[in-house]
């Protein structure tokens, strides 16, 4: 017996075979008996699955292929992959813009994933130049041509901004492809983020078993050549689709998005000293939520006459204003979260080089690899949390999703915080066994300690993500007006950007502090660093943000049809 809401349901025939809002590749009203739904999702989720196995197919090893091929020191590799992925994630608040005002989310699709191949394609070639430096996982000190650095990076950041474009467009247009007025369809779009981020990483776990070695082990122009074709491949089954999908209506009479809730925030700070009109007075209130009153002020004129007498900003102009602006606090307190979420592709890799990596018959498994536990973590755990928690959950809540997507994101980040535990106890394992066997002065040398113990710390980053993450997702795309839901996406995504820019700032304000006494956490000898501090720091930081979290959304609005 199938569940409902999941991808392998029957489609049941409905009366009404319009889907309001929505139109098909010609223009026409989408039906819903042709367009849109699982068939349409499966496209989507294709590419998706493509696209982070591309991205991870970078990110797994960044680190090692900056301190190994570019000679970069552990602290400034640490930080110049942080930089990267919040740029990479901070990128796509500029295309759910131009998605949301401009192209739509089809069109900023097939442009940016041209970006990404270019990008991929550029990133290939630096990798197969000449260079001095080719150990990829010693601590090495070497000059690469400036030729190559250059076209590095420039395919690099070339890369994140076809990201900026792919990522808040893709989950928004594949959510899109069910009406959430509709009941059975509900489900199932409450049910398509949990099999979205499934997907997402099966390829994700592709990534670290496979290209992971071939990188290390055969060349690092095959594994960044590979993510290229792929994402080749994608665009192609993007395109399959096209005739099958549901595209969201803009309304011409209304200005953009952006524009409305602009001015909702320039209007009520004019009128911040304006009164309204004896005679208008309360109009507004009756009609109008209260929380963040002075947004109000928008509907008034400059004599105090509410927008039904010819104010600057319409009701619903208001309302979007507030639900963009509801959603600050939670963002806020989600960063913590993001700044141990950027551990794992840098100090936790570093720290699997210097352990035993041995699996047998003279096999080394690449330290990258390891962050394939996080993504075999969620795909255990998802058909799991989907087929049995959920429907469990329902019966008891009678809520669609279970549990509300504010409990899920808590119960991820009270996760987190202990993974943050859980690593510092490992790494002060690791240090004392460098102690033991005397080798805290062999920066290069292998510790008689199993890499196997780092697996806890990876498996509690999978659990945490599938209920943050996932959560995380829902939630922004959920609660931002219909418009703005690839700008919802981005809001989401820009969570891990500024986490990633603040755990940079954290490494060099710490590396500075630490550098003069001769004790630096982050030494390139991590036989000599205290990253069991460092883990020790950001468990604090995890915890208080759960605490402020926790405050903001036991008073969090949802808004009104809301899936919760």
């Amino acid at each position: 017996m199938t569940i409902a809401g999941t991808p392998g349901d029957p489609e049941t025939p409905l009366l009404d075979d319009t889907v309001d809002g929505s139109a098909d590749h010609k223009g026409r009203p989408a039906r819903r008996s042709t367009t849109g739904r699982w068939r349409s999702a499966y496209f989507i989720i294709s590419v998706e699955v493509a696209e982070r196995f591309a991205y991870y197919g970078i990110q797994a090893n960044l680190i090692n292929y900056l301190t190994g091929r570019l000679g970069m020191s552990i602290a400034g590799a640490a930080e110049n992959v942080n930089t990267w992925t919040g740029v990479g994630s901070l990128l796509p608040l500029v295309g759910a813009f131009v998605a949301d005002s401009y192209l739509g989310r089809y069109l900023t699709i097939v442009f940016a994933s041209l970006l990404y191949i270019l990008g991929l394609g550029l990133l290939t070639l630096s990798a197969v130049l000449p260079s001095d430096c080719q150990n990829s996982n010693q601590i090495t000190s070497c000059s690469p041509p400036q030729l190559q650095i250059i076209l590095f990076f420039f395919s690099l950041y070339l890369v994140a901004i076809g990201q900026g474009g792919h990522k808040p467009c893709t989950q928004a247009f594949g959510a899109d492809q069910f009406d959430g007025r509709n009941s059975e369809e509900n489900k199932a779009k409450s049910s398509f983020f949990n099999w979205w981020y499934f997907g997402m990483n099966c390829g994700i776990v592709i990534t670290y078993t496979v290209l992971s070695y071939i990188q290390e082990n055969l060349s690092w122009g095959l594994g960044f050549g590979i993510p290229c074709i792929v994402m080749m491949v994608a665009l192609l089954i993007f395109l399959l689709g096209t005739r099958t999908y549901r595209y969201s209506v803009k309304n011409d009479e209304r200005k953009s998005p952006f524009v409305r809730i602009g001015k909702v925030f320039i209007a009520a700070a004019k009128n911040w000293r304006t009164t309204p009109s004896p005679v208008d007075k309360g109009t507004p209130n009756h009609q109008v939520s209260q929380q963040f009153k002075s947004l109000n002020r928008a509907l008034l004129t400059p004599d105090g006459f509410s927008q039904e007498n010819g104010g600057q900003c319409t009701i619903d102009d208001v309302e979007e204003a507030k639900a963009v602006l509801r959603l600050f606090p939670i963002w806020a307190t989600c960063l913590g979260y993001a700044i141990v979420f950027a551990q794992s592709p840098t100090f936790f890799t570093k720290q699997g080089v210097t352990m035993d990596r041995s699996i047998g018959w003279g096999i080394d498994i690449p330290a990258a690899s390891l962050q394939a536990f996080i993504g075999l973590s969620i795909v255990l755990i998802v058909p799991i949390y989907d087929r049995i928690l959920v429907p469990i959950a329902r019966a008891l809540t009678g809520k669609p999703s279970g549990i509300t997507m504010l409990q899920r994101i808590g119960t991820g980040l009270f996760i987190s915080a202990i993974s943050m535990v859980v690593a510092a106890l490992v790494e002060a394992k690791r240090l004392k066994t460098a102690k033991e066997y005397g080798l805290v002065d062999s920066p290069d040398a292998i510790l008689p300690i199993s890499v196997w113990w780092l697996l806890p710390q990876y498996i509690l980053f999978g659990v945490s993500d599938v209920f943050s993450m996932i959560g995380l997702q829902e939630f922004f795309y959920d609660q931002v007006p219909t418009e703005l839901r690839s700008l919802g996406i981005a809001l989401y995504l820009s969570i891990f950007g500024i986490g990633n820019f603040l755990s940079s700032l954290l490494i060099s304000a710490i590396e500075k502090a630490t550098d003069g006494d001769g004790h630096n956490w982050f030494s390139d000898n991590l036989n000599q660093a205290h990253l069991d501090y460092f883990y020790w720091v950001l468990a604090g930081v995890s915890a208080g943000a759960l605490i402020l979290y926790l405050y903001f959304a036991k008073s969090y609005i949802y808004n009104k049809g809301s899936t919760l």
